[in-house]
Parts: structure tokens; sequence; C-alpha cells
């Protein structure tokens, strides 16, 4: 007994991972409002029915998505932060860095911000989704602003400097690039933010 139950455990979150895998491209690629419950489940290859036993609504899926999305990218980020191989202030110009490459490999640099995009349709009037960014946006401010705090005890950053405030300013200095990117069609914005980091992220 034990075993089919495991089994049916598994079928249950294979395919609610499955409708949010697909369900998420869609609305990055379409919008909260362009995106329906059935182009959700057609694009999962499930029947529609399926989508109201794992999501009360779309607004609940939208929630869910963004945490489908966000908490790996989170994690990496934490990760990347954390690692003993440089100063707090290489982690984080390295993590950057690396960002700015991978764009720069791109033929046309684009960039698909979910929850830029999902905010801007629907936070003035879904509390819940608003809530739901908020604390992911606050999430990767407080990782940021935890190495701040390590670079500014290793003499990397001014004594008064604020980790906190600095980290809320870089996140939303990097989103500003990010977008500046997707109107220019190319990567210049990002490689202005990585030359007033490295001098912003200076003793």
């Amino acid at each position: 007994m034990t075993g089919r139950i495991l089994v049916v455990m598994n079928a249950i979150q294979d395919k609610r991972a499955r409708i949010l895998a697909a369900g998420t491209e869609v609305m990055l690629l379409k919008g909260y409002n362009g995106t329906g419950v059935q182009e959700i489940t057609q694009s999962a290859g499930v029947p529609k029915g399926s989508f109201y036993h794992y999501f009360e609504s779309k607004e609940d899926f939208a929630i869910q998505a963004l945490h489908y999305y966000y908490l790996p990218r989170l994690e990496r980020f934490g990760s990347a932060l954390q690692a003993d191989d440089a100063s707090p202030r290489e982690r984080i110009l390295r993590f950057y860095r690396d960002l700015v490459g991978y764009f720069a490999n791109q033929h046309e640099p684009t960039h698909q911000c979910f929850i830029g995009s999902l905010c801007h349709e629907k936070a003035g009037d879904s509390q819940p989704i608003g809530y739901a960014a908020s604390a992911i946006l606050n999430r990767s401010s407080e990782l940021l602003a935890n190495c701040l705090v390590e670079a500014r005890e290793a003499g990397e950053l001014p004594s008064d400097q604020d980790p906190h405030a600095l980290g809320a300013f870089i996140g939303a200095a990097w989103e500003g690039a990010l977008l500046r990117m997707k109107v220019d069609r190319q990567i210049g914005p990002l490689r202005v933010f990585i030359s007033q980091l490295e001098r912003l992220l200076r003793p």
C-alpha cells in the first residue's frame, strides 16, 4: 500500500510541476492578462480540469509560478555569494560579470523579467501577487546585503556604509539595466552597470 501511495504522490507532483513549468513559460511570453487557463493546460498537455485540482485560481497559479521560477535562482545567487574562494567584493562582482557574459553571448540580448511584468500588470490590484513578489525581491536584497556586511567587515567597503540600503540599490540598478538592455537590444547598459558597481564597491 505504501508503494502505491508513493507512486500516486509522485504522479501528482509531476503533473503539478509540468503545469507550472509550461504555464510559466506561457505567462513569460504573453503576460498575466494575455494568458488563459486553457492555454496553460494545453501547453502542459493536461485536461483543463486538472488546473483547478492544483491551483485555486489563475492568481494562485501566478503566485506559485513566481516561487517555482525564482526560488532556484535565489539559491544559486546565495551560493555564489557564499563561496569561499574569493573575497566578498569579488564574489558580488563575479556573479554580475558572469551574468553580463551570459547576455553578451546572445545574438540579440533580451530578458523576460517575470516578476517585473507580473507586477506591472497585477501588483496594483492583486495584494497576494504583490506580497509574493515583494518577498522574493526582499530575499534577493537580503542575500546581497549579507555579503556586503562581510565586505564591510573585511575593509572592502567604508565602515559607515549601510549594506542593506546598498543591496537594495544594487538590485534596483540591475533590474533597470536589464530593462534598458531589452529596449536597446544590446548589452551596453549592463557594461555600464558593471563599471559603476566596481566604483561603488570600494573602501
